[in-house]
C-alpha cells in the first residue's frame, strides 16, 4: 500500500531553497499551496532551507519580507568550495528525505542546491520537479549552466517561463507532456510585494530623485575575480555615468575586491581610487523591498544578474547587463534589457544611448502576469 493511500491521498511536496534568487521564487508556490490547502485541496509540503547563503543579509531578511513561512529544516550547507557544498548538501539533504519522505521534490531555479537534491532525491526514487527549467546560457564556464543541464537531465517535471525554454527541453528529448509552461515565479514575487516596495534611508541621505542614478550589482566571478579587469569595468561605468549617483549594495565576493583595490590605491600601486568617486555609493546587500524600491525609480540597472533583468524588464527599467550571454534571452528581444558584454570599452556607448533617450521601451513576456504559481501548484495537484 503507497504511502499516498495511508494518508489519505494527501500529495506531500518537498520544496527547496537554498539562495538568495530561491527565495523569491519559492514565495508565491508556498502562498499558493496555503490557499490550495483553504480550498481544500489535499496537498502539504515541508519546506527545506539548504544553508546554500548563510548570511543572514542574503537570506533570512527575504524570510521575513515576503513572508514565507519558517522552514521546516535547516540544513546548514553553506561555505566551502562548490565541491564541498555540494557534498554537505547532498548528506544532509539525503537524512532529511529518508526522515521525512516525500512524493515529489520541487526544487527551483539553477544553484548549488537545485542541483544536489536533485541528485539525492531520483537516488531515492522519489520524483522531481524544476520550477525554472530549460533556460540556457550555452555557456559551461558558468557553474549555473552545468546546474541546469544535470538537474534538466534527472527532472521528471519541468515548469518554464516562456516557450523558448520549453524548445530547449524538446531539443533534448523531453517529450511535451512534462513541460509545462507556466510563467515567471519570480514576477508572481515582484508584483505580490510591489505596493510595499520600502524607501531606504539613503534615499534621503543622498537626496535621490527618481530617474536621476544608477542602480549597479556585480559579482559573477569573470567580471569582480580578476581585480584588473573588474577595475577597468568599474572605471567605464563611473565614467560613463556623468556623475549620476551610482548605489551599489555590494556582494560578499565583490566587497573584498573592492578592499584590495583601496589598499593598492593607498599605496598607488592602481590608478582606480575609489575615495575620488563622489557619486558612488557602496552599500551592504539589500532586502528585497528595499533594493526593488530603488530599482523601480532608477534611471537604468548595471548588472550581471540574471533574475534582475526579468525584473527591469516588467517594471520598463533600462538594464544594461555586463556578460557576454544570457539565459534569458527574453529580456533583450522583448524587454528592457541590453547585453553590453565584458569589454569596458562597450559600457560608454551603451550609457551614450541611455543618455540620449534611445533606449527600447520593451515589452512584458507571455504569462508574465503574477499567476505562474498558482499554474504550478494546479498542475501538480494533477500529475502523479
Amino acid at each position: 500500500m503507497s504511502r499516498n493511500t495511508l494518508m489519505g491521498n494527501l500529495k506531500m511536496l518537498t520544496i527547496v531553497a537554498g539562495a538568495r534568487p530561491n527565495f523569491m521564487k519559492i514565495a508565491p508556490i508556498v502562498q499558493a499551496i496555503l490557499a490550495a490547502q483553504k480550498r481544500g485541496q489535499n496537498i502539504s509540503y515541508r519546506l527545506v532551507h539548504t544553508g546554500q547563503h548563510y548570511d543572514a543579509k542574503m537570506s533570512d531578511t527575504f524570510f521575513t519580507e515576503l513572508n514565507i513561512p519558517e522552514p521546516h529544516a535547516h540544513l546548514g550547507g553553506g561555505g566551502g568550495s562548490q565541491a564541498e557544498q555540494t557534498a554537505a548538501i547532498m548528506v544532509a539533504f539525503e537524512k532529511e528525505l529518508l526522515v521525512n519522505p516525500a512524493d515529489l521534490v520541487v526544487v527551483v531555479g539553477d544553484v548549488t542546491s537545485t542541483l544536489a537534491c536533485s541528485i539525492v532525491a531520483k537516488k531515492l526514487q522519489i520524483k522531481v520537479a524544476h520550477v525554472e527549467a530549460g533556460i540556457r546560457s550555452f555557456d559551461l564556464s558558468m557553474p549555473e549552466e552545468i546546474n541546469r543541464m544535470v538537474t534538466d537531465s534527472i527532472t521528471d517535471y519541468f515548469f518554464t517561463t516562456t516557450t523558448w525554454a520549453g524548445d530547449n527541453l524538446r531539443a533534448n528529448g523531453i517529450s511535451d507532456e512534462r513541460i509545462f509552461f507556466v510563467g515567471n515565479v519570480m514576477i508572481d514575487t515582484l508584483l505580490a510585494n510591489q505596493h510595499r516596495f520600502k524607501k531606504p534611508d539613503l534615499w534621503e541621505e543622498l537626496a535621490l530623485q527618481k530617474g536621476s542614478y544608477f542602480m549597479m550589482t556585480l559579482h559573477r566571478p569573470g567580471n569582480v575575480d580578476e581585480e584588473s579587469k573588474f577595475s577597468a569595468l568599474f572605471e567605464a561605468i563611473i565614467k560613463g555615468a556623468q556623475g549620476y549617483p551610482l548605489i551599489f549594495p555590494v556582494h560578499p565576493r565583490t566587497r573584498q575586491v573592492i578592499e584590495n583595490l583601496k589598499v593598492k590605491a593607498a599605496e598607488g600601486i592602481n590608478r582606480l581610487s575609489l575615495k575620488d568617486v563622489p557619486n558612488l555609493h557602496l552599500t551592504e546587500p539589500m532586502g528585497y523591498l528595499e533594493f526593488n524600491y530603488l530599482v523601480e525609480r532608477a534611471k537604468a540597472v548595471v548588472t550581471d544578474s540574471g533574475g534582475i533583468t526579468e525584473e527591469t524588464t516588467v517594471m520598463s527599467i533600462p538594464c544594461l547587463t555586463l556578460r557576454d550571454n544570457t539565459e534569458r534571452p527574453e529580456t533583450c528581444e522583448i524587454g528592457t534589457n541590453e547585453l553590453v558584454g565584458t569589454n569596458p570599452e562597450s559600457i560608454g556607448p551603451m550609457l551614450n544611448k541611455l543618455f540620449s533617450n534611445n533606449w527600447k521601451k520593451g515589452g512584458i513576456p507571455e504569462k508574465w502576469d503574477g499567476k505562474a504559481a498558482e499554474r504550478i501548484v494546479d498542475i501538480l495537484l494533477k500529475i502523479g
